[in-house]
């Protein structure tokens, strides 16, 4: 049989199936999210505490999956997960982002479309309320695919996203966590005569803190998005992994989505999300083979911490972590939310 006739012959046989068969065509969903991986005490973790997070954490998964179950995008998901962590004060993105060595705040984000391979991202953006809405709209209405500083900002006012002043993310509890911080830099970078040398001294609590989101629509696309107010005490710029496609944030249809949380100079050195990704599509290997060997083994080896969350086109779900927690949720259809903290939750 020829091939064009082969194609008539499969389309015309789609068109006479029962549509009750022809939604079975019809992808499951599912959404899962994060708040950040690290050095989190259970002995500390009082029982209103993690109630606190798991509150918060199940309403921002909800919110993402409600617009999965009404047929709405994983890219729609995803935003609407991430911008409930960035309302939080809980969480260092938006409004609890912690602050620069200056006493400032700078935030990152980056979101990419599985299906069309599109990404959008942001780095050092100070008065953008939204940094995931920015990076969207960067993703659909720009011709680039990061804007930083300045620019990100005139280009967030042009789309008419809201703008706050940069005392809006002000929170007493990141302060506190500056003023240690710098306490303790001031102390080693005497000794060690270089602030950076002095930074990487620093206990990973104040290195790295993020939000993130990722998500299988009923299309069967896939999405990924992540959030960050960045390192505590961060100088002279620097931009971690979260902005950075491929290694903070990653999504293809043919292998999986990902959003990453952790020392962000590992995750950039070691392209952490598209490395998960390109395992499963090259090598065959499952989403959860592919995300607990660049977790467990090749950032463990490395000296990097942190974990990742990831789906693919299936609606599998991997949440593999290296550090002593990390706050999670994911829903899958039909069922409920489930969040968690700690290992084996």
């Amino acid at each position: 049989m020829k091939l064009n006739s082969f194609k008539k012959l499969f389309v015309a046989t789609l068109l006479t199936l029962p549509i009750s068969t022809v939604s079975a065509f019809e992808a499951d969903f599912a959404i899962a999210i994060h708040g950040g991986a690290g050095t989190i005490n259970k002995a500390k973790m009082t029982p209103e505490k993690r109630a606190g997070y798991e509150k918060k954490l199940t309403e921002a998964v909800n919110a993402g999956y409600r617009l999965l179950e009404q047929g709405k995008s994983s890219q729609a998901a995803i935003i609407a997960a991430i911008q409930v962590l960035e309302d939080s004060p809980l969480f260092n993105a938006g409004r609890g982002a912690v602050y620069t060595f200056e006493g400032t705040h700078e935030l990152d984000a980056s979101i990419m479309d599985g299906r069309t391979l599109n990404a959008g991202a942001v780095s050092g953006v100070k008065n953008v309320k939204s940094p995931i809405a920015l990076a969207e709209q960067v993703m659909e209405n720009s011709v680039h695919v990061m804007l930083s500083g300045d620019g990100a900002e005139t280009f967030a006012e042009k789309q008419g996203l809201e703008l706050v002043e940069n005392s809006y993310f002000n929170t007493e509890a990141r302060y506190k966590s500056l003023l240690r911080a710098k306490k303790k830099l001031a102390v080693k970078e005497k000794e060690l005569k270089d602030f950076q040398a002095a930074h990487e001294t620093l206990e990973n609590e104040y290195k790295y803190g993020t939000v993130g989101a990722v998500a299988l629509d009923k299309n069967g696309n896939i999405s990924a998005g992540t959030s960050t107010g960045g390192m505590t005490a961060k100088r002279y710029g620097r931009i971690g992994d979260a902005p950075i496609i491929g290694a903070g944030t990653y999504a293809n249809n043919n292998s999986c989505a990902v959003s990453a949380t952790g020392h962000g100079e590992y995750f950039i050195r070691y392209h952490v999300a598209a490395d998960i990704c390109a395992r499963m599509e090259y090598q065959g290997i499952s989403l959860e083979e592919a995300s607990s060997k660049v977790v467990n083994e090749v950032l463990v080896k490395a000296g990097g911490s942190g974990g990742i969350i990831a789906i693919d086109a299936k609606g599998n779900i991997s949440m593999p972590f290296n550090s002593t927690g990390m706050y999670r949720a994911y829903r899958k259809a039909g069922q409920q939310a489930h969040a968690a903290i700690f290992r084996n939750e």
